[in-house]
């Protein structure tokens, strides 16, 4: 079971399920509607329903191997009016993340459990570490050194950092319900926030880390949920509640978060 889904990319799962295997490649189609036209992707595979999802880039489309263009192109007429919206969702979330596009440089601003960390480099430091006064992330990098290098040593020190911090929120979480959590680890998926398994494992995305740690606890909480409850019924939302009782008001800013482009 998932939490909210990530907004980096947007993703959108309008009904039926994602097929994972035996999908073939897409073909390029335009779509001519009352309401504007627009160009999707139209994969067959062995799945039931026809999902409609929207990332950074286009519709995609996915539908059984037995059902028609027509066919398809009737459900995206029913439901262009949703797929406008939402175009028109993404172009606004991605004007927010270029305003918040990381400059891989000396100075670089990081958004960083709900406030900014500034990159600093060339610095008589070991490892990165925080300064004492905080504020900063401290990196032995040349000021001049490739944004790629800066990149990957970034994520390497908010990987640490996540899986202390994750870790150390999902045992509390999980003593005070009082389910067995058997690990936690780092996610990179591009869909979901986090998810759990019933033999007790957790996986939570490493970017969490850029924000608020209220919202990072609802995620967490959500997760470990389910290692009570596998499901998303009355009993689950019960449990989240009893581990974190403004989940309504979190997950609402979860999904008008944005994350910055790496």
């Amino acid at each position: 079971m998932s939490a909210s889904a990530p907004r980096d990319p947007l993703q959108y799962e309008l009904f039926g399920e994602t097929a994972r295997t035996g999908a073939q490649p897409g073909s390029q189609r335009r779509f001519v509607h009352r309401l504007g036209a627009f160009d999707y992707e139209l994969r067959r595979s062995a799945r039931k329903s026809i999902g409609i999802r929207i990332d950074d880039t286009m519709v995609r489309v996915s539908a059984p191997r037995w059902v028609s263009i027509g066919q398809v192109e009737q459900v995206l007429a029913d439901k262009a009016d949703w797929v406008r919206r939402q175009l028109q969702l993404r172009e606004s979330r991605l004007r927010e993340q270029a305003v918040q596009r990381i400059d891989w440089g000396d100075g670089a601003r990081l958004p960083w459990l709900g406030g900014t960390l500034l990159l600093r480099l060339g610095q008589p430091v070991a490892r990165p570490r925080l300064s004492e006064c905080g504020g900063s992330l401290l990196l032995a990098l040349p000021p001049g050194c490739a944004p790629e290098l800066l990149r990957e040593h970034t994520e390497r020190w908010m990987r640490a950092q996540a899986r202390r911090h994750l870790g150390g929120v999902a045992e509390e979480f999980a003593r005070r319900l009082g389910v067995h959590l058997r690990s936690v680890a780092l996610s990179s998926a591009r869909t979901r926030w986090g998810s759990a398994s019933a033999d007790g494992r957790l996986r939570l995305h490493w970017r969490l880390m850029h924000l608020p740690p209220p919202i990072v606890d609802y995620v967490v909480a959500h997760e470990v949920a389910h290692l009570r409850e596998m499901n998303h019924g009355p009993r689950f939302w019960a449990t989240v509640a009893q581990l974190y009782p403004d989940w309504q008001r979190a997950r609402d800013t979860l999904r008008r978060s944005v994350l910055p482009r790496w």
